[in-house]
């Protein structure tokens, strides 16, 4: 090979290192911007606060519930949440599992029409619990799961609907109120909804060991885990947009590459 055609040469590959090296300094942010996409797209559908389980809670028994509250703020704490109890479906007993941190005050209210729970009569029911932050509370970033035992479940409803109020140290309230109704989207703030299932054969559902005693040792079984799916498929869609743009990009560098 002549010197000239070295010479001529030597700019082409020093343009290609160069290319190179600038590709590989941007992937990353590239990367970080898609992965970051992911999680604010995803975001908006496990923001509000719900009750869990979903469809494991029994017809006419007892079961403990959590209520779910995720910090959808970024530059504030939730320090409070009130979940008001349905009024036509009363939940004679309602005792919720103390949480660190946060102090809980349950407020009962007279029943239009008293209720028989295991051959007495009840005037009155619990209509609200309030849970109030004694430190930090949810901080950004952060959730909170509030278990509560409650029964007996209504056995002519399919679900029971809680509405809740989540407020910031910065005094904001968002009213999470709003119905679902079913084949209609979702609306902006819905309210937490508890599914029934069907009771079991003994007719105590799912609880019935906890039916014998007015369900005072039901918070012993309170099942106050997390999901995990949400984070892995979240992790997992960002991991695979990452790869895909580097691949594209050094597709592309192989290409100039074979064309020069």
């Amino acid at each position: 090979m002549s010197k000239i055609s070295k010479m001529t040469q030597m700019p082409q590959q020093q343009s290609d290192v160069s290319r190179t090296r600038r590709l590989a300094r941007r992937l990353p942010l590239v990367g970080a911007a898609a992965a970051g996409s992911v999680v604010l797209l995803a975001a908006p559908a496990f923001a509000h606060v719900s009750v869990q389980p979903a469809g494991a809670a029994p017809k006419g028994g007892y079961a403990t519930v959590n209520f779910k509250v995720p910090n959808e703020r970024d530059d504030a704490s939730t320090v409070k949440l009130e979940v008001t109890l349905p009024t036509d479906h009363p939940l004679a007993s309602v005792m919720p599992q103390p949480v660190p941190g946060w102090k809980v005050d349950v407020k009962k209210s007279k029943l239009a029409k008293p209720l028989e729970m295991h051959g007495e009569k009840i005037n009155e029911a619990p209509s609200k619990i309030t849970w109030t932050a004694e430190d930090k509370g949810v901080e950004p970033g952060q959730f909170q799961q509030f278990p509560v035992s409650v029964g007996m479940l209504p056995e002519d409803a399919d679900q029971v609907v809680f509405k809740a109020l989540q407020t910031y140290d910065d005094k904001e309230v968002v009213r999470w109120i709003e119905p679902t109704k079913e084949g209609a989207p979702e609306p902006e703030n819905p309210a937490p909804v508890l599914k029934l299932t069907a009771a079991e054969e003994d007719g105590h559902g799912a609880a019935g060991a906890d039916d014998k005693s007015g369900g005072k040792d039901h918070l012993k079984n309170a099942a106050a885990t997390a999901p995990a799916g949400d984070t892995t498929a979240r992790v997992l869609g960002a991991i695979g947009i990452v790869v895909g743009i580097i691949g594209v990009g050094f597709g592309v560098f192989a290409g100039r590459r074979r064309s020069a």
